[in-house]
């Protein structure tokens, strides 16, 4: 059988007007900013109106450690908001944007799958209402002005040796990792070394995302660590005194963006951080508008539940006052196929013995969320070659572990491939409360709080610091920074830092090589032996695939 593009679909879709999706959340064409017919930002004074609105519930996807085989949390966040629509349920979805990096090095594309995808995908994928654009160039702004303070004479004396602030750029490109800069003649500036994470990693766009109006966001921006002096004091943003012209450069990127699904479902995808370096969650503006807006809010976070769905609850739920009322996890037999130890060639091969194996991830998963207090139901996303035996053998695990299970076919059938997940939503959520609770106090020590994510999490053995990173945790306690809670980057592939280590590993340690505070956003970021804050591109990128017609028609586009 041949099946269509997710671009195919996505352009045969009967696409409605923006203002006809603003009026379905109580929205008026003066409340929304458009950018063509299907896309808006959110004005500030329907923002402000919406915060007298009652909430909804709020339902938070998130998934098992992802393989190569795929699992699809995406395409099951709008299938299940497009699915309580169906029957008869009030549903707002709140997604990330679409990072360029993805879209031209591996994914080729972000916005769900099949018939559960949000549109325009091609805009949502590429330029979208520019909120990347602006963010990079906020970031750069502080980048420039930093060398240029220095050029200048350097009256805050920064050590141009101790520089944590790296410019960005929403691409793969790994050949801008570590570059030197200023070369050339005097009237070029001083030379240094320098370094290019991309967009999403940054500071800014984490800020941003846990930002609740412009004020607020400037007071964030003004309190960034960008240096510290000769005197190993930390010199902040407010220090170059450009903390009104970086917030105003993002005055319309931290407006929320409004467009649908392909079932013509509200959708508000805004922001984009990664969650193998940031925090990995749409933003705290988004997630409020959808709660005021439905009965059932649906919001995912990036990658595995180790990552995305911990730092939703320890960051994000921390510093918006937010809860959710349940947790879905998404897997697919093939991902749990490769956990158990098969190899991604042979997935179409049935193997009960593989997949009970692997289902110790999903278990792990399952088991971490309910440490929360929430409520978890897991969404198997079916595939044609799951066979009988499989399922039943998963359901029967499920049924072990005292969890509700539901096989979704939001990628064939768009929301009528989750109904029956969002009815199990619904009863779960009416008879089971929420005992929404942190892991860890953030007040505890940098240390303590990272173990208990280790241990409790990961089910690693410790922690072991570099010693770099034992002097910059010494130096954030010194400074008094130290009291915030913590941001993992780390591998997506695996509980450990070691993405090879599938399944559910224990007894491992977790080396941290680099500990830095991001005292805007209001989190410190501890970094893994391993992980890249500026990704490179594949052998083959998606971008070698892709093509424009003379009418503009995309293509290869996924």
């Amino acid at each position: 059988m041949e099946f269509k593009t997710d671009i195919e679909i996505a352009d045969e879709a009967k696409i409605e007007k923006i203002d006809k999706i603003a009026e379905k959340i109580g929205l008026s064409i003066d409340d929304i900013e458009l950018y063509g017919k299907y896309k808006a930002k959110i004005s500030w004074e329907a923002i402000n109106r919406l915060k007298e609105n009652k909430s909804g519930q709020l339902i938070l996807v998130t998934a098992i450690s992802p393989t190569a085989a795929g699992e699809g949390k995406s395409t099951v966040s709008i299938g299940l908001s497009q699915a309580f629509n169906r029957i008869g349920k009030k549903s707002v979805v709140a997604l990330r944007e679409p990072s360029l990096g993805p879209v031209f090095g591996v994914k080729g594309g972000a916005t769900g799958g099949g018939y559960a995808q949000v549109i325009p995908m091609e805009d949502i994928n590429l330029h979208f209402t520019g909120d990347l654009h602006a963010i990079t160039a906020a970031n750069n702004l502080i980048s420039a002005c930093l060398d240029n303070h220095i050029h200048q004479g350097n009256a805050l004396e920064i050590d141009i040796n101790n520089i944590t602030w790296n410019r960005v750029l929403d691409m793969n490109d790994r050949s801008l990792r570590n570059i030197v800069i200023s070369l050339g003649k005097k009237a070029d500036g001083v030379p240094r070394e320098d370094h290019f994470m991309i967009t999403v990693a940054s500071e800014i766009m984490a800020t941003l995302c846990l930002s609740d109006d412009l004020e607020d966001l400037k007071e964030k921006i003004g309190k960034m660590v960008v240096a510290y002096n000769r005197g190993g004091k930390p010199v902040f943003v407010s220090d170059l005194n450009i903390q009104g012209a970086v917030t105003m450069l993002l005055k319309d990127a931290l407006k929320p963006n409004l467009v649908q699904t392909l079932e013509n479902t509200p959708a508000i995808i805004h922001g984009g951080p990664f969650a193998n370096i940031a925090h990995g969650c749409n933003s705290v503006l988004a997630t409020k508008i959808a709660l005021k807006t439905s009965e059932y809010a649906v919001t995912e976070a990036g990658f595995g539940a180790d990552l995305g769905a911990e730092k939703f609850m320890d960051i994000k739920c921390r510093m918006a006052g937010i809860s959710p009322d349940a947790a879905v996890i998404v897997a697919t037999i093939r991902a749990l196929k490769m956990h158990g130890g098969m190899d991604k060639k042979e997935l179409k091969d049935e193997n009960v013995e593989a997949l009970e194996k692997g289902f110790a991830n999903l278990k792990r998963h399952v088991e971490n969320m309910r440490k929360f207090g929430v409520p978890v139901v897991v969404a198997i996303n079916q595939f044609v070659n799951d066979t009988p035996a499989e399922i039943e053998k998963l359901e029967a695990l499920c049924k072990e572990l005292n969890v509700e299970i539901s096989l979704c076919q939001c990628w064939e059938k768009g929301g009528e491939g989750a109904e029956d997940l969002a009815k199990k939503l619904v009863e779960l959520t009416e008879k089971e409360k929420s005992e929404f609770k942190f892991l860890y106090d953030a007040e505890d020590t940098i240390s303590n709080k990272l173990n208990k994510i280790v241990t409790e999490i990961y089910r690693g053995s410790k922690v072991v610091f570099t010693a770099a990173a034992k002097k910059q945790v010494k130096k954030l306690e010194e400074l008094g920074l130290d009291k915030l809670p913590i941001c993992v980057a780390k591998t997506q592939f695996s509980f450990t830092d070691d993405k090879n280590i599938v399944g559910a590993p224990t007894d491992f340690d977790i080396e941290i090589k680099t500990v830095r505070v991001s005292n805007g956003a209001g989190f410190i970021v501890v970094e893994t032996s391993n992980i890249m804050i500026m990704p490179g591109l594949p052998k083959k990128p998606a971008a070698e695939n892709m093509d424009i017609d003379k009418n503009g028609k995309i293509t290869g586009l996924f």
